[in-house]
């Protein structure tokens, strides 16, 4: 178990940027805050932008059954599927170890594990890389890269990205989004966000044939940077892949809960 203020920061963080992410893809999209369940899901192919997350601390098990029950019902309802970020460390120890059991009979699977990182890491030295060349993304060109480069880490087709951040002005004006070109195509992307006092770093992506050269680190510390540089913030926080999670320490980050991605079973 790591500090409970740091899970609920990671948490609030989630909710706080998906509010954001998801209202630019659709302003019609489905963005509650209901007991105890935080709706952020655009209802569109890119998966992570169809969200539900848990948001009530000391969670037990009888509670966790009815919460996730609650979730289950509520992305059986939608066209497109999507996750529920589970982060673990706001639960009971006895709904923790239960949570296999309680996910199974509401009908959802683990898909993934992920982690909650931290720190006040802020201002970082500006970064460079010998084989990359750094390009801000301002235009629906550039956008369509960092989705397609999304797609490609992920696993997702090319069109599941570009249909979560294709054409957004968010995207290409507010959001610090970066990629970095190694001869001139780009590799890798990283991008931060103002939320609530904090950069949040997101979507970081290496396309897979050009990973473990330390572009995602490289890019994501030009994100840091550039976006820290905008609003003079101090503190960062992002949520990490198991693939990803290595890189971040080296920046700065701690690791606070763990997150279990659950989809709909079958």
């Amino acid at each position: 178990m790591h500090a409970l203020t740091d899970s609920v920061e990671s948490m609030e963080q989630l909710a706080t940027v998906w509010r954001l992410m998801v209202l630019d893809r659709d302003p019609r999209a489905d963005v509650r805050d209901l007991p105890g369940i935080a709706v952020r899901w655009a209802d569109c192919r890119f998966a992570f932008w169809n969200c539900l997350t848990l948001t009530e601390t000391g969670t037990g098990p009888g509670l966790l059954r009815r919460r996730l029950d609650e979730a289950a019902r509520i992305m059986r309802a939608k066209r497109h599927p999507g996750f529920l970020w589970l982060f673990e460390d706001l639960l009971s120890d006895e709904a923790r170890a239960g949570l296999a059991g309680a996910a199974a009979r509401a009908g959802l699977v683990h898909a993934f594990p992920g982690t909650g990182m931290a720190g006040d890491i802020l201002p970082v030295p500006e970064p460079s890389h010998p084989e990359l060349t750094f390009v801000r993304v301002r235009d629906d060109e550039l956008l369509r890269a960092y989705a397609d480069l999304n797609s490609r880490a992920y696993g997702f087709p090319s069109q599941d990205g570009r249909d979560g951040i294709g054409g957004s002005s968010l995207w290409k004006e507010r959001v610090h989004a970066w990629l970095g070109l190694c001869d001139g195509v780009p590799v890798t992307c990283a991008a931060t966000v103002e939320a609530d006092g904090r950069l949040f770093v997101a979507l970081v992506a290496t396309d897979p044939g050009r990973q473990r050269r330390g572009y995602g680190e490289a890019v994501t510390r030009k994100a840091l940077y550039e976006g820290a540089r905008a609003t003079g913030l101090t503190r960062a926080t992002l949520h990490a892949t198991a693939a990803g999670a290595p890189v971040y320490p080296r920046i700065g980050f701690e690791p606070n809960s763990p997150i279990g991605f659950y989809a709909l079973a079958g």
